[in-house]
């Protein structure tokens, strides 16, 4: 299996997205970043991120939805100072308005990732135009579907059409199951649970697992690592390309235990 991005080419094995969050209400305060964005980048290069993830608003539970103009101030900066510094590593922006993929693309990034399933028309297209990679996740927090699998499925499956058909090349494709943006943490458990059954349905697509400290594994967000750890190594041993996280020098200890 095969992922493009940036420079770089991925054949399978487990890699690090790593997590860079350049708004103050990201849930996890350490993973907030500012003028230092390029210091903390060099340090989680240097421990095993191959993909840096910049997000400007935060997407949890509850969290304020901010205006394309706050976010582009916020993540248009960041990533300029990112392209400039590390010239061959893949950086992603974590959006799905249009017109902050826009910007971001012409700053050099090398991938979108769109937590909302291309729920906004233009994103496709504009993926396509820049020649860029795009990681698409499915949410289901406003979903009739009751069936949340079936729902995963359907939805991913539309996402991977339209990127197709807006001319996006399959090895630029990859695909987020969506943990932590379902209708609880029951589901949340049941979807992680799942994994390997949904990655079977997309045989042909690689998948991230994003879940590095989320509510679902109870207790406060210091004391989640544990618990993301576990889920690291079942990320490897079902073979999931990519796991975005905050930890990246404990996480990729993981991988590197679980695949010697």
């Amino acid at each position: 299996m095969l992922f493009e991005v940036g420079k770089k080419q991925f054949y399978g094995g487990t890699h690090i997205m790593a997590v860079l969050n350049a708004t103050p209400d990201s849930f996890f305060k350490a993973s907030r970043v500012g003028k230092d964005v390029c210091e903390i980048a060099e340090r989680m290069i240097c421990e095993g991120a191959e993909i840096l993830d910049v997000g400007g608003r935060s997407t949890r539970p509850g969290g304020v939805q901010v205006s394309v103009i706050e976010e582009l101030g916020r993540v248009v900066p960041c990533v300029s100072e990112l392209r400039a510094a590390f010239p061959d590593v893949p950086i992603s922006v974590d959006t799905y308005y249009p017109e902050v993929a826009e910007a971001c693309l012409k700053e050099g990034v090398d991938m979108i990732n769109d937590v909302s399933c291309l729920k906004y028309d233009g994103m496709a297209d504009l993926v396509s135009e820049y020649g860029a990679s795009i990681c698409v996740m499915h949410n289901r927090r406003g979903s009739d579907i009751k069936d949340m699998l079936l729902d995963k499925q359907l939805g991913l499956a539309q996402a991977v059409d339209t990127l197709r058909s807006a001319g996006v090349p399959s090895q630029k494709i990859l695909l987020d199951g969506g943990i932590g943006f379902n209708k609880g943490v029951d589901e949340d458990k049941l979807l992680l649970s799942s994994y390997p059954k949904l990655m079977k349905y997309f045989d042909d697509y690689p998948f991230l697992l994003g879940v590095s400290r989320k509510s679902m594994f109870g207790g406060e967000v210091e004391d989640r690592l544990s618990a993301t750890l576990d889920a690291t190594a079942m990320a490897v041993k079902w073979g999931v390309m990519f796991v975005r996280v905050h930890d990246v020098a404990a996480n990729k200890a993981v991988i590197t235990a679980y695949t010697e």
